[in-house]
C-alpha cells in the first residue's frame, strides 16, 4: 500500500506534469509513436487482409507468417534494430519493431472477418448482379467491421503498452518516467508510470470500442426509425 500511495502523491505533484520531462511531454511523445506506429501497421495489414479475405485466396499462409512473428520478443527485436544502421535515425527502430508487433493482430483479425461472412449472403448478392468491388463494399467489408475494429482495438492496447520499450533505445514516452524511476530507486515513480500507461491504454481501448459501434454499417442499417421519422 505504500507503493500506492506514494504513486498517488506523486501524480497529485504538479512539478511531475510540467517541464520536458514532465507527465505531459512525454504523453504527448508517446501518443505521436503510438499513432504513426498504429497508422503505418493499418496501411500495411489491413489492405493485404481485406484484400485475401475477398479472394479467398493465400491469406492463411499470411496469416501463419504474420503470427510466428508474434514468438519473438519485441525487446529483443528493438535492441536488434538499433545495432544496425538504423540506429541512427531516432525513433526508427522502435518504430519498425512496434509495427512488427501490431501487424499480426490486424491482419488476422482483419482475414477472419473477412472469411467469416456468410457464403450464403455472398452468393445472394453475387446472384442480384454485384460486382466484385460492390460485393466488397456492401457486403464482406460492412459484415467483417465488427472483426476488424477489434483487431484494430487489441492492436491499439499493445501498442500503447509496449511502446514503453521505446525508453530502452533512448527515445521519448511514457517509459522515460518508468526508466527514471527504477534508475533512482523511486518505486512510486514506477508504478506511477505503469498506472498513466494502462490508463492510457484502456481509454483507447474504449474509445476505439464507442468508435466502432457508432460506425458500424450494420447496426446504422438495422437500427429502427425513431417515432415521428420517415424510414
Amino acid at each position: 500500500m505504500g507503493e500506492v500511495t506514494g504513486a498517488w502523491t506523486w501524480l497529485t505533484t504538479g512539478a511531475n506534469w510540467q517541464g520536458e520531462s514532465g507527465v505531459w511531454a512525454r504523453l504527448g511523445e508517446h501518443l505521436w509513436l503510438s499513432g504513426v506506429c498504429l497508422a503505418l501497421s493499418c496501411l500495411i495489414a489491413l489492405p493485404l487482409a481485406l484484400w485475401l479475405g475477398h479472394i479467398g485466396r493465400g491469406g492463411a499462409l499470411a496469416v501463419n507468417i504474420s503470427n510466428a512473428g508474434r514468438a519473438v520478443p519485441t525487446l529483443a527485436v528493438l535492441v536488434l534494430l538499433t545495432l544496425t544502421p538504423l540506429g541512427r535515425h531516432g525513433d526508427l527502430p522502435t518504430i519498425v519493431a512496434l509495427v512488427l508487433f501490431a501487424v499480426p493482430p490486424l491482419l488476422t483479425n482483419a482475414y477472419i472477418g473477412m472469411r467469416g461472412v456468410d457464403r450464403a449472403v455472398v452468393e445472394a448478392a453475387r446472384g442480384m448482379g454485384m460486382s466484385g468491388g460492390q460485393l466488397f463494399r456492401r457486403v464482406e467489408l460492412p459484415l467483417a467491421h465488427p472483426m476488424v475494429m477489434a483487431g484494430l482495438r487489441t492492436a491499439t492496447v499493445q501498442v500503447i503498452a509496449t511502446a514503453t520499450l521505446a525508453s530502452m533505445a533512448g527515445q521519448g514516452g511514457l517509459g522515460r518516467i518508468i526508466t527514471a524511476g527504477f534508475n533512482t530507486y523511486n518505486t512510486p515513480q514506477v508504478v506511477a508510470g505503469a498506472l498513466i500507461v494502462g490508463a492510457l491504454a484502456l481509454l483507447a481501448e474504449g474509445a476505439l470500442a464507442l468508435a466502432g459501434r457508432a460506425l458500424d454499417p450494420t447496426r446504422r442499417r438495422t437500427e429502427p426509425s425513431l417515432p415521428g421519422r420517415r424510414p
